[in-house]
């Protein structure tokens, strides 16, 4: 797939420079520009409406930028689960499962993710890991697109694990597996097309796919489009009803701030749901789930997602973590989270020597989700070395560079001291000293 680049654009560092002109290198921002730099990042964070939002989170003296990958803790959160261990589950026990709300929690924390990804209630459960809610996406498309149509097109730069899952959907539904670019798939959508998984924003290079282009594309064709929103969700609006989307799964535990682990949720436009027929029916989404017959008889509406007994404690940790989210706008999330890659992007150009990393990320604002990628020769040592000097993002191998933004907690003082350090660390690689 081709990308949209945005190097450095300055000459390329020779890789036996004298010693000079490293140490020039080491200097290469004016001191003007690095003194304007950071006092820019003051004024903006002074006018950052989600400023305050920090102080809602566990955080230490560093720059945390992998939230694309494990979000920070609320700090709220650790009472609410002493309270789920001790008063819910230690004293009254088996009543939680209605006194506490326990056996709804599912559908009731499916309505608080709702908004932020652009559905109205009713259409969102919480349960089982993303994985899971992929096979069942991936095989009830199938199921919904009917008769005659024996392919799924899948996303080729996809996370690995959305790709093993779809190809043990195909072999089991007798249909065929299509990978295919996201840009190409309009090109390759047909008659037999059953339906299509698609990621919103590229795992690796934080690329944005054009959700409605594609979604209205694979809709033209008769086919059913399935969305995997994990580096998407809380970070920028996805529009899923506005947009027309059938299915859509997505994590938890990055922008979300869930906790490792936490649940992952399920989509189905409500359209669909009296139709939705989920390959993995448990007593949690029976209709009579405690009348235990032996025929199955599929609850309505979101309830179907649902397969056994959920993960109590880990779903109302996400439950509790949610409450970070109230009052606050997703477009005005999107908004700073532009703002911040841009700021960052500007400050690596301003502070990296020269030739030493290029941007992967798309720089129009359309095509970037939350995250900025540096390909960069070493990674791995010089991600190490980040985080030794309190700059934690983190890794895709060979070559990558990964940094993720998270508006609700970063700001832009952050953005412009991980650039800074990037811009130390690679200088005193580029003089020989070990990176380890």
């Amino acid at each position: 797939m081709s990308e949209t680049t945005r190097a450095v654009p300055r000459a390329g560092l020779r890789e036996h420079a004298d010693p000079r002109e490293r140490a020039d290198l080491r200097e290469h921002a004016d001191p003007r520009e690095r003194a304007d730099l950071r006092e820019r990042a003051l004024v903006l964070d002074a006018a950052d409406p989600l400023a305050s939002r920090r102080e809602l989170f566990a955080l230490d003296d560093g720059v945390y930028l992998d939230g694309n990958s494990l979000g920070a803790l609320p700090v709220h959160v650790p009472a609410r689960v002493r309270d789920v261990l001790t008063r819910q589950w230690g004293e009254l026990r088996i009543r939680s499962w209605d006194e506490s709300g326990w056996w709804t929690a599912p559908e009731r924390i499916g309505d608080r993710i709702a908004p932020l990804v652009g559905a109205a209630p009713g259409q969102t459960v919480v349960g089982d890991s993303t994985s899971v809610n992929v096979f069942k996406a991936v095989v009830a498309a199938a199921r919904l697109a009917g008769e005659g149509r024996d392919e799924i097109l899948v996303d080729a730069t996809t996370f690995p694990t959305d790709g093993y899952i779809a190809s043990s959907a195909a072999r089991l539904t007798g249909h065929r597996i299509v990978p295919v670019a996201p840009a190409d798939v309009p090109a390759a959508l047909g008659p037999r097309t059953a339906a299509v998984l698609l990621n919103h924003v590229d795992y690796r290079s934080g690329r944005l796919h054009d959700l409605p282009g594609l979604t209205a594309a694979a809709h033209e064709a008769g086919a059913v489009a399935v969305w995997d929103l994990c580096h998407s969700a809380g970070a920028l609006p996805v529009g899923l009803d506005e947009h027309g989307v059938d299915l859509a799964v997505g994590c938890t535990y990055k922008y979300l701030n869930g906790g490792p682990g936490s649940p992952a949720y399920l989509y189905v436009a409500a359209r669909h749901q009296a139709a939705f027929d989920s390959p993995l029916p448990g007593w949690n989404s029976h209709a009579d789930p405690f009348g235990m017959t032996p025929d199955y008889a599929p609850a309505d509406g979101s309830a179907r997602g649902r397969v056994g007994t959920p993960d109590i404690v880990s779903m109302l940790t996400l439950e509790a973590a949610l409450d970070v989210w109230d009052g606050v706008s997703v477009d005005v999330v999107r908004a700073k989270s532009l703002a911040l890659t841009d700021f960052f992007l500007e400050c690596v150009e301003a502070y990296v020597p020269a030739g030493r990393v290029t941007s992967v990320t798309p720089a129009a604002h359309a095509e970037r989700g939350s995250q900025v990628a540096l390909r960069c020769d070493g990674a791995e040592p010089v991600m190490r070395r980040l985080i030794e000097r309190g700059v934690v993002g983190d890794l895709r191998r060979p070559d990558v560079l990964r940094f993720g933004f998270t508006p609700l907690y970063v700001g832009f003082a952050d953005a412009e001291r991980a650039a800074r350090i990037l811009a130390e660390v690679l200088a005193e690689v580029s003089d020989g000293d070990t990176v380890g």
